[in-house]
């Protein structure tokens, strides 16, 4: 969604905060080259399924002049460990700057409402776009590349539901903890912590520390029952649901 008005500005980023894959950064020195930050956590699918498009961003436009920043502001108490995110910044070979807001200091500032938020900035530093969830990844990548002064071939869709205009059918909503009964989605996933295995729809899915794992996935909108066995040693904090065409 494009911003209506250059009144809004980049805002500063808060001294002191942990910053991953760079020194600290600061708002001001950004001036002159568009700027990409990504709220996300590595426990919600969401963020999860769009970090490619995200990272596919920085290979193509960073040496062009774009800055990517991800802006880890976890959800859950686990996903707001620095080591934890430590440990998923290298497992999912994300290479640009990443801040870490767990007290979500970022967070507050910007007055963001969900996972995954991308706020594109303009170079004089006013806002130029943002988009919240997933999805939109052509539109984003066609600003950037307006604001580079380039023409783009926007990454292709990495799955049929990223297709542009394509109609979805709803998706039961996410629940807390683990969730027992319908549901309607093309996939299943649980944020734990905690080291065993948990099993839905007859499949067991090892776990080995905190993050969101992938239980069940269905090529179409599929309708069905859930039911999770969760080990003694792991904790389903939430589950999880993801669209498939119909």
């Amino acid at each position: 969604m494009r911003a209506s008005s250059g009144e809004i500005t980049l805002p500063p980023f808060p001294r002191g905060l942990p910053w991953l894959n760079t020194a600290m950064l600061r708002a001001e020195q950004q001036r002159g080259r568009p700027v990409l930050v990504e709220f996300w956590d590595f426990c919600r699918v969401n963020s999860l399924r769009t970090l490619p498009y995200v990272q596919a961003w920085h290979a193509r436009y960073a040496d062009l002049g774009l800055r990517v920043i991800g802006v880890h502001t976890g959800g859950f108490a686990c996903s707001r460990e620095l080591g934890a995110i430590e440990s998923a910044v290298a497992r999912l070979g994300i290479e640009h700057p990443v801040l870490v807001d767990s007290e979500l200091e970022v967070w507050d500032i910007y007055g963001n409402q969900g996972w995954p938020a991308r706020y594109l900035w303009h170079p004089d530093q006013t806002l130029f776009s943002m988009h919240y969830g997933e999805g939109g990844y052509a539109e984003t990548e066609l600003e950037i590349g307006e604001l580079l002064g380039i023409e783009v071939a926007p990454v292709a869709p990495l799955r049929p539901e990223d297709v542009p205009g394509i109609e979805l059918p709803a998706q039961t909503a996410d629940q807390h903890g683990a969730y027992d009964g319908p549901y309607e989605a093309g996939g299943v996933h649980l944020v734990c912590t905690g080291r065993g295995e948990v099993r839905a729809g007859g499949r067991a899915v090892a776990v080995d520390g905190c993050g969101c794992y992938t239980v069940l996935e269905h090529q179409r909108h599929t309708v069905g029952a859930l039911e999770i066995l969760a080990g003694e040693d792991v904790e389903v904090l939430a589950t999880c649901f993801t669209p498939a065409p119909a």
